[in-house]
């Protein structure tokens, strides 16, 4: 199962039973899955769900809420929605049922957000918004760079009301339009955390945040290897450029070339791939790291001294293309 179906098959076993909290829930999950409809002149509620179970359900809290019998159908997805959904309808007694969850006004105008006795409501009832939200249109994508989780809204006036419930519960949600469609996002890793368990997928949110967690450590680890590798490759190539350098240094000067600026040349050829610090310890006496980089640095200078005093090429000339500095 993907997470959003796992987030959603937990949420669909969270039963609250203060009757505000389960006004709220359902409220949300019509309001977000499709809310008011005109039905041969009548004004029906629908939600169009993606699973049965809770299509089951909202029909249950339904009867058992507002006393009112809806009929579920099976909607075969198209365009943008594919795959099976579930209609939950309600006609006869639908504008009742429109003002009694706050979906019309006492004027019968649609309500465009969500009521104002909602989302003013205890945590409880800003916990059940979010959860029927999320139920009716919501999504979770894996940790990561673009994790976030996800609520495709209605309307822009929807999307405030559900960013104003999520501050206070004290979660950083944003509103936002992709292509023209309002969303609400949540986007940084702890607040997606909050947010699944201000909803009630406590399971979910601990699994989340564990997945999280090993991401972070394993982007650690290769930021680290990457980091080590390459230190490694600029090790090598400035190893291989500075041999070359030497031999054209000894080359240059022929036996014009000083006996311990010589040691320290050959020291550095016989041991290409050793420290200044290991060239120090191979030379007979012992040198220092900064005796050894010296005698090396005045080695090259009076190569390429006396190159530019004769008319060729000097020390640089030796090093490989692409490894120039």
């Amino acid at each position: 199962m993907s997470l959003t179906a796992d987030v959603k098959a937990e949420l669909i076993t969270v039963r609250d039973p203060r009757p505000t909290a389960r006004v709220a829930e359902l409220t949300s999950l019509l309001r977000f899955s499709g809310g008011l409809h005109s039905i041969a002149n009548r004004v029906a509620v629908e939600a169009e769900v993606d699973s049965d179970v809770l299509a089951r359900r909202t029909a249950r809290d339904l009867v058992e809420l507002y006393g009112v019998r809806p009929e579920l159908v099976h909607v075969q997805g198209s365009g943008a929605r594919n795959g099976s959904h579930y209609a939950v309808r309600v006609i006869d007694g639908g504008e009742t049922l429109a003002r009694q969850t706050g979906l019309l006004d006492q004027r019968r105008r649609p309500v465009r957000g969500l009521p104002n006795k909602l989302t003013t409501g205890s945590r409880g009832d800003l916990a059940a918004i979010w959860r029927g939200a999320f139920l009716a249109a919501g999504s979770l994508s894996e940790p990561g760079r673009s994790a976030a989780l996800e609520i495709t809204c209605p309307s822009s006036e929807a999307a405030m009301a559900l960013v104003g419930a999520a501050h206070r519960l004290g979660i950083a949600g944003k509103a936002r339009e992709v292509r023209g469609v309002p969303r609400v996002v949540v986007r940084e890793g702890e607040a997606i955390r909050a947010a699944l368990a201000a909803m009630g997928a406590v399971r979910a949110a601990s699994d989340w945040d564990q997945m999280r967690q090993r991401r972070e450590v394993r982007a650690g680890v290769n930021r680290l290897v990457n980091f080590d590798d390459a230190n490694l490759r600029r090790s090598a190539q400035a190893a291989v450029a500075a041999c070359a350098r030497v031999e054209r240094a000894l080359e240059i000067l022929g036996d014009e070339v000083p006996e311990h600026l010589r040691e320290a040349g050959e020291l550095r050829l016989a041991h290409r791939d050793a420290s200044l610090d290991e060239l120090g310890h191979h030379a007979d006496p012992p040198l220092t790291k900064d005796a050894v980089a010296g005698r090396i640095r005045r080695l090259l200078a009076m190569a390429d001294k006396k190159a530019e005093t004769d008319g060729v090429p000097g020390t640089d000339a030796a090093v490989p293309a692409g490894l120039e500095d």
